[in-house]
């Protein structure tokens, strides 16, 4: 009788420490069962931020305990910043909710737009599924082998640039406040198709688009592979694996010993990119919860289903986890006034 009570005891007791193993999945997996998790995206569908959430949203739920349905609504307007205030003001920190809006927003909070009713730094971070960095690029039969070039050059190269608002007008703008610089920018364009048709033309010789498209979208890939184009510096503060030869300004501005404060400027300026095509969810969530989600997004990044058909997409993911876009959310947001001044003559505000 005796040992079969101390069995039963060892039973018990062995199954308590199985519980207390992992109590936060089961725990997790009993709130998310049957759920379903709202993905508000801040753009009209068919744009690239519409689809590369539906994309995500279609493997995130198999990564949840769980398994809840992850639906996608989109909420477009003011640039993501409606959408971004429902999420911040309205909706519940439980988990259920969660967004994917511009990363440059927080320039509009910046600025001190009146649209504005959330806090950047306090947004709970997720995950993002790629940097967006910007890379410029120039016929390769033009006269300038590098920025030293363009910058001892008596006529200033011209450069494409859909508007000033855009990151193709403010990078070069960036380059020429941190290194010394001139550009002549030409605006007005109509998109991407438009500037590289002047490329080809002669009508303008550089511009600045994002790495991912330069990698792997026509005619920038042909243009590589000819020796058309080449790549003179890119955005990102690490080289993109695609382009591990071509340095970035943060490279370039540490050799050419640029001032903290204009170090600071640009940083600010570009911290966008980095962000890349952030998830989010409504502040104060708890951090078992947000742990969780975050969890889930990287594992979602590493699905192979997912990145085979990223692969066939010619998407590339350059995850980055939600606690390092939480660290860089909160290093953006809290500029000088300097900053902020400097950052509303580049912009025209």
């Amino acid at each position: 009788m005796k040992s079969a009570t101390a069995n039963l005891r060892w039973i018990v007791a062995l199954a308590l420490l199985a519980g207390f193993s992992n109590p936060v999945h089961s725990t997790e997996e009993d709130f998310f069962k049957g759920a379903t998790v709202r993905l508000i995206i801040g753009t009209s569908s068919g744009g690239a931020q519409d689809l590369w959430g539906r994309f995500v949203a279609r493997y995130l739920g198999r990564q949840i305990p769980g398994n809840p349905e992850v639906v996608v609504q989109n909420m477009p307007g003011a640039g993501t910043v409606i959408a971004a205030n429902h999420i911040y003001n309205l909706a519940k920190p439980d988990g259920l909710t969660l967004g994917l809006v511009n990363p440059a927003i927080y320039i509009d909070q910046l600025l001190n737009a009146k649209e504005v009713k959330f806090d950047w730094a306090r947004f709970s971070w997720v995950g993002s599924p790629e940097r967006i960095d910007q890379v410029l690029f120039m016929r390769a039969d033009a006269p300038f082998q590098a920025l030293e070039d363009i910058r001892k050059a008596a006529e200033p190269p011209r450069c494409a640039a859909t508007g000033r608002s855009t990151a193709g007008y403010y990078f070069p703008r960036l380059l020429e406040e941190a290194l010394g610089t001139k550009f002549q920018m030409v605006v007005g364009y109509g998109g991407g198709g438009d500037m590289d048709l002047a490329i080809e033309k002669n009508e303008v010789i550089c511009r600045a688009g994002t790495v991912s498209a330069f990698v792997s979208r026509e005619p920038t890939v042909s243009w590589l592979k000819s020796g058309f184009v080449r790549p003179l510096v890119q955005s990102g503060t690490e080289r993109f694996s695609r382009l591990s030869t071509v340095p970035t300004i943060y490279e370039l501005m540490d050799a050419e010993k640029t001032p903290d404060s204009t170090k600071r400027f640009v940083r600010a300026m570009l911290a966008s990119g980095d962000l890349g095509r952030p998830f989010i969810a409504p502040p104060e969530m708890a951090s078992g919860r947000l742990k969780v989600l975050r969890d889930a997004f990287m594992r979602t990044m590493r699905d192979p289903e997912l990145l085979d058909e990223a692969k066939k997409r010619k998407w590339d993911i350059n995850a980055l986890s939600g606690d390092k876009l939480e660290t860089l959310a909160k290093e953006v947001i809290t500029q000088p006034p300097e900053v902020i001044g400097r950052m509303k003559k580049l912009l025209g505000k």
